[in-house]
Parts: structure tokens; C-alpha cells; sequence
């Protein structure tokens, strides 16, 4: 055993104070002490319930293309983890990740969709739909000028229809909409009497939204205080396997996994499949393939990453049958510096590599450094893809979801 897994196992008789930190919060969601809000657009939350990375991000840039190739108008809301200011604001392509976060810029440059961040996620929502009815509003046909309507309009002939229905509503007094008369000293005014019974809805409910809008709300599980229309839940073997913190890594017990609409499993793992049939799930489940995409590159190599399971990224490389004999893990999130950098690359001439391996969301937050990798070692890039199993039939009940 490990001495970090002795350590969590120091920790185990304090999970019951967390439960109770726990079920203190849903008493508060159950009586409306803590509120949700709700945006006009739909909301789809993609999460997890464990503290370590499981995909959330790459599943949320694939669910974006695939929806944004459904003719749907996709924007992401997301925390911002990381980031300077408490602002709500949307991520720009030449932004850093000290001002938007790495997974909110990653998500932006690989789905190509309008990111938002902000500490409140509704914040940010308001902000997307602002600019949603923007977009619309600009797009939106203008209405022709009175003057130039009449101009383009025929003078109709004695004895057209036109001419015999206006001088039909001359001769009724119909110079226009009918209206309902009202008794004198009522405070009430004439309104028009709608020929289209629809046209008598409330005035004051919301104007119509822009045409096939949704928001994906990152890493949302748990962000309770925004109500969704749908709840993705990615839940792997060892989520299923372990503890809540502070003894594992489990933000919510396993129970909470029924508050999800459609729960995602890696494809390697079908067991944990049948297990959730036999728990008594009976909601979808998705497949999901992970595949790491790299630039061609020779052994031996260093590799590095800030990310929340370091080993499965170096497991990966090394699947591909890539020699690392320089790997080095930092905290997730990790701030880079040059000092930094410069140690990484000297350890690395040391070792006589050929290339420097790092993922996607550490570039991200390299920003200008990556400079700082010299021509003979090279830095290259691996991406994480995701793809759901018969994805059609997936995005198809979403859809249906969605309307």
C-alpha cells in the first residue's frame, strides 16, 4: 500500500461528518433556503462525481460539434476555475488562462462555440442569452418603412376585391382592427380583438428565443443552484470503487448518480455497465471511446502534464509504445513559470530525448512559454477525443430531450 493510501485511510472516520455536510445541503435545496434558477435556453450539464478528471472537458467539446452540426446554437457555461477576476465574461480566442481558465479557453479553440465564465453560472447564462438575442436581432428581417410599403403597394382598380373590401369597411366603420368597448369610468382601454386566439397570450411573458439555442454547462453536477433540462453524468470503475472525500476522491456518494438523466461509461469497461443494471439503473447509458491523438514522434521522449490523473496520460503514451524515461506530474491547474520550465528541459538534455510530450489543456496555459522549447526538442501536443457509441442515436435522445 502506498503512503498516500495509507494516509486516505487515516481519513476514513471523518466521511460521515462530510455526509452529514452533505445531507445538510440537500435539506436546504428540499426546503428553498439555497434557490435554483433557471435560464430561458435549456441547459445540458455534463459532470462527474469524483474530484479527478474522467472527461468531462473532451465529451463537452464533442457534444458541442455534434449539436452545433444539428443546426442548434451551442454556448458553454463554465466556472473559470483558476481565473483572476469574478466577472462574468466570454472567453476570447487571444485571452490567457489566468483571465478565462485552461478548460473554458480549451474548450473554446477545439469547439469552435461562445465559452462563458463566471463564479455563478447563471451569471454567465445571462450573459450568453444577451448575446444570443443580440445575434438574433441582427439577423432579424427589417420591417419595411410605412411610406415605402404603401409606394410598392398597387392601386387597386374600381371593382378589384381590394377596392370592394375597402369600400365595404368604409361603409361599416371597420377602418381597422375591431376593439372591444369597454364601460366609461372603468380605467380599462380599448384592445384589439385578436382574429388568431394565440394573440391573446399574456403580454409579459418572455419574448421568443433565438431558434434551437442550448447552454452545456461544464463540470455541472454538482452546481445544484442552476436548474437543467438534462443531466450527463460520466462515471468510471473507480469512481464506482471508492470512497467520499476526504478519505477518496468522491464529491457526492454514489446514490446521487439518480438524479442523472443519462449516465456515460468507458467503453472498456462493461462491467460497470451490468453493475449499474443490477444497482437498478434504468435510465441510458452511453458508451464513450477515448482516444489520444499525438503528433508523430520518436523515442525516448519527456513527457509532463498539470492534470487531475497524471497516470493515465503517461499510461497512454506508453500505449502507444513510446519510451518516457522522464515523466514528471504537477498539480492540477499548475501555474507554469520559466523556472520552472527551464529545470523541465535540462532534466530532459539529461535524458537525451528526442521530443517533449504535454496534453492540450497544459499548452493552454503555457501560453507564451511555449517558446521556450527549443527546435530540438520539440513540443508536442496530445489531445484527448472522445466519441459516444452510436453517437447519432445518442444526439438523436438528446434532442428529444431538448424539445
Amino acid at each position: 500500500m502506498s503512503q498516500s493510501s495509507f494516509a486516505r485511510r487515516l481519513l476514513l472516520p471523518l466521511i460521515p461528518l462530510y455526509r452529514l455536510v452533505l445531507a445538510f445541503r440537500e435539506l436546504r435545496l428540499a426546503i428553498g433556503l439555497e434557490s435554483v434558477r433557471r435560464l430561458r435556453f435549456p441547459v445540458v450539464s455534463i459532470g462527474n462525481l469524483s474530484t479527478g478528471g474522467v472527461g468531462k472537458t473532451p465529451l463537452t467539446i464533442a457534444l458541442a460539434r455534434a449539436l452545433k452540426q444539428r443546426g442548434l446554437r451551442v454556448d458553454v457555461l463554465s466556472r473559470g476555475y483558476g481565473r483572476d477576476s469574478q466577472l462574468a465574461a466570454q472567453v476570447t480566442m487571444d485571452g490567457t488562462a489566468a483571465e478565462f481558465g485552461d478548460e473554458p479557453l480549451l474548450i473554446a479553440y477545439e469547439a469552435n462555440v461562445p465559452v462563458y465564465v463566471a463564479p455563478e453560472r447563471y451569471d454567465a447564462g445571462l450573459l450568453a442569452e444577451a448575446d444570443a438575442d443580440a445575434e438574433a436581432a441582427e439577423t432579424a428581417p427589417k420591417p419595411m418603412p410605412a411610406d415605402q410599403e404603401h409606394a410598392n403597394q398597387p392601386n387597386p382598380s374600381p371593382g378589384s376585391s381590394a377596392s370592394a373590401s375597402a369600400a365595404e369597411s368604409k361603409a361599416t366603420g371597420k377602418d381597422g382592427p375591431q376593439s372591444a368597448q369597454f364601460p366609461s369610468g372603468t380605467g380599462l382601454t380599448e384592445a384589439p380583438l385578436p382574429d388568431d386566439p394565440s394573440l391573446a397570450k399574456d403580454q409579459t411573458e418572455a419574448p421568443s428565443l433565438p431558434r434551437g439555442s442550448v447552454h452545456l454547462l461544464d463540470d455541472g453536477f454538482q452546481h445544484r443552484q442552476l436548474d437543467r433540462s438534462v443531466n450527463i453524468l460520466l462515471l468510471n470503475q473507480d469512481d464506482w470503487q471508492d470512497w467520499l472525500l476526504p478519505a477518496g476522491n468522491l464529491r457526492e456518494p454514489i446514490e446521487s448518480a439518480r438524479r442523472a438523466s443519462v449516465i456515460a461509461v468507458p467503453a472498456d469497461e462493461p462491467e460497470l455497465e451490468a453493475e449499474l443494471y443490477v444497482w437498478g439503473w434504468d435510465g441510458p447509458v452511453w458508451r464513450l471511446h477515448r482516444r489520444m491523438e499525438i503528433p508523430l514522434v520518436q523515442s525516448p521522449i519527456a513527457a509532463f502534464c498539470g492534470i487531475a490523473r497524471p497516470e493515465q496520460f503517461f499510461a497512454g503514451l506508453e500505449s502507444l509504445g513510446l519510451e518516457i524515461p522522464l515523466q514528471l506530474a504537477f498539480p492540477d491547474h499548475f501555474t507554469y513559470t520559466r523556472e520552472v520550465l527551464e529545470e523541465l528541459l535540462e532534466e530532459a538534455r539529461e535524458k537525451e530525448v528526442t521530443a517533449i510530450v504535454t496534453t492540450a489543456k497544459d499548452v493552454v496555459r503555457l501560453g507564451r512559454l511555449v517558446a521556450l522549447f527549443p527546435k530540438t526538442m520539440p513540443l508536442a501536443v496530445a489531445s484527448l477525443r472522445v466519441e459516444i457509441e452510436n453517437q447519432s442515436a445518442a444526439i438523436d435522445w438528446l434532442m428529444e430531450q431538448l424539445r
